[in-house]
């Protein structure tokens, strides 16, 4: 078997030769010029062959009046300003950039895109590399073009800022879609012909078994991408017409972000640290998939963090690595669930025990218990609003008096996108948006909103990167009194948003102040964040 490639960067070249001080002249640009900002004149592009531009990594952006304006980070080597001239018939001027602007340039306009390598493989091709599956997997999913396709989507979704890349097959065609702000964006997609090869490469790189086709699967790809290490779940699925394939990536050096980075105001960040910093109790954040609560609990324990404190995870999996934390994945394939490893980890003497989530009744009596007995214990849950984690606990069995002793505080959280900051505009309220948010409980929609226009920043989305909105519960006394009389979920909200800011009012808060849109809180409310 050959091994997979691991390594994802962009071509590039060897730095210029030691320039030559009496030949030196600048451009308009000058030193530290932003040439992420400069549009770069195709004609120019064509000026010089790409394999010059990028051993050399000078950069053609300008042609006029018979002068090629080059940008480069060390000006004045006379031996390829003469080659220019020779290749382009042209006479040179030289600007001086940062060598990583010019890197990054360059890369941007000469990189082979996923669309440009989609349009050169021909049927003939792929139908060739197809009918090499039918005798040898292993020597299909090995070809260079498939080795090379996968790489790319890879990067490009990285490039991008994807969370999740979907491959999914159908009968005549094969979908490619990135997941990006939590929104599914469809690509250009490869030939069907070579679904299977496709599938088979990510599979050799993720250590699974490429001949097992009717079974789902899970593996594990780490990579190194411009000098980060990325971390990519893969989960195949088999369907009517082949494999479906997700890939879930994960930055390893992203920053976590403090609670008000997410996007707690100041007072419910105060609250929020007051709730999380007691010895004992449970504190459980909840919301549906992909609603960031894992990362919200990463926060949360990087923030109380301490070495007077022993603080333990068991989660389903390791999505971001904690220091100082000790962090433990299950394995339900050898009977390491959630409910086993948490009985181990009680007894590994820690002070704060993170469960990534509560599924029955098993782990949430354990955490329960735990939390009764002097643990700090965090998890998550899946429920629309804070007050139904009570009701959820309840559900599954757990008796109400542990729920009143133990619980004390709950967040619940949705994701919404961010208006692009670089396309900002002010815009009045659409009257049947307006009826719609009305009509779902939202009021005082008068004053200004905002939308973003779409620009190249946001690849014409209006959108770029995510905020949360939360609905911070704390347990107090009155609501301790309900939760051991069993009281029903609409009882528990009344009395709860008495004395928090809800969903709704962060919400639209956050849309008056031009962080994100009506639109956007529409789309991803569903009416249960507006009720």
């Amino acid at each position: 078997m050959i091994k997979p490639q691991t390594e994802l960067q962009d071509n590039g070249g060897p730095a210029l030769q030691e320039a030559d001080d009496n030949s030196r002249h600048f451009g308009e640009n000058g030193q530290g010029g932003a040439l992420a900002k400069l549009t770069i004149s195709p004609e120019a592009l064509r000026a010089l062959p790409a394999d010059f531009v990028k051993r050399y990594r000078v950069l053609p952006f300008k042609l006029c009046n018979g002068i090629l304006h080059i940008a480069t980070a060390e000006p004045g080597n006379q031996r390829v300003i003469d080659d220019i001239r020779l290749l382009s018939g042209l006479e040179v001027e030289e600007s001086e950039f940062a060598s990583a602007q010019v890197a990054e340039k360059i890369a941007e306009c000469y990189q082979v895109t996923v669309e440009q390598m989609v349009e050169n493989l021909n049927p003939e091709r792929a139908a060739t590399v197809e009918s090499k599956n039918l005798h040898d997997i292993e020597v299909m999913a090995n070809e260079p073009t498939v080795i090379n396709l996968v790489n790319l989507i890879i990067s490009t979704a990285l490039k991008e800022r994807a969370s999740d890349i979907h491959l999914v097959p159908f009968e005549t065609t094969l979908q490619l879609r990135y997941r990006v702000d939590g929104l599914l964006q469809e690509k250009p997609p490869p030939p069907k012909q070579l679904h299977a090869a496709l599938v088979s490469r990510i599979k050799i790189m993720a250590d699974m078994n490429i001949a097992e086709r009717f079974m789902p699967q899970d593996g594990h790809i780490q990579i190194n991408h411009r000098g980060v290490r990325v971390d990519i779940r893969v989960g195949t699925m088999p369907t009517i017409y082949g494999e479906s394939l997700v890939m879930r990536l994960l930055e390893k050096n992203t920053k976590l972000l403090t609670a008000v980075e997410l996007g707690l105001d100041e007072a419910r960040s105060a609250l929020l640290s007051r709730l999380v910093e007691k010895p004992h109790g449970l504190f459980l954040t909840t919301g549906p998939t992909g609603s960031g609560k894992t990362t919200t609990l990463y926060a949360i324990l990087q923030g109380i963090y301490k070495p007077e404190l022993k603080i333990l995870t068991i989660e389903d999996p390791v999505e971001y690595e904690l220091p100082g934390v000790a962090q433990i994945p299950v394995r339900p394939s050898r009977n390491f669930t959630f409910a086993t490893g948490l009985r181990s980890i009680l007894r590994q003497d820690p002070d704060v025990v993170m469960v990534g989530e509560i599924r029955d009744s098993e782990t949430a009596e354990i955490a329960i218990r735990a939390a009764l007995t002097g643990h700090q214990v965090f998890s998550t849950l899946h429920t629309n609003d804070s007050t139904g984690a009570v009701t959820r606990l309840i559900d599954m069995g757990v008796e109400p008096f542990l729920i009143s002793s133990s619980l004390e505080g709950v967040l619940a959280q949705r994701l919404v996108r961010r208006i692009c900051p670089h396309c900002q505009m002010g815009s009045p309220v659409a009257p049947s948006l307006r009826d719609k948010l009305e009509a779902l409980g939202a009021r005082r929609l008068d004053g200004s909103y905002y939308v973003g226009k779409g620009c190249e920043e946001c690849r014409g989305t209006g959108y770029r990167g995510r905020i949360g909105i939360f609905e911070l519960l704390a347990i107090n006394p009155e609501l301790r009194e309900l939760i051991l009389q069993k009281r029903s979920n609409a009882e528990l909200k009344n009395t709860a948003q008495k004395s928090m800011v809800t969903m709704h009012q962060d919400a639209l808060k956050k849309a008056s102040e031009g962080i994100t849109s009506l639109e956007e809180i529409l789309r991803v409310s569903s009416g249960d964040v507006l009720e």
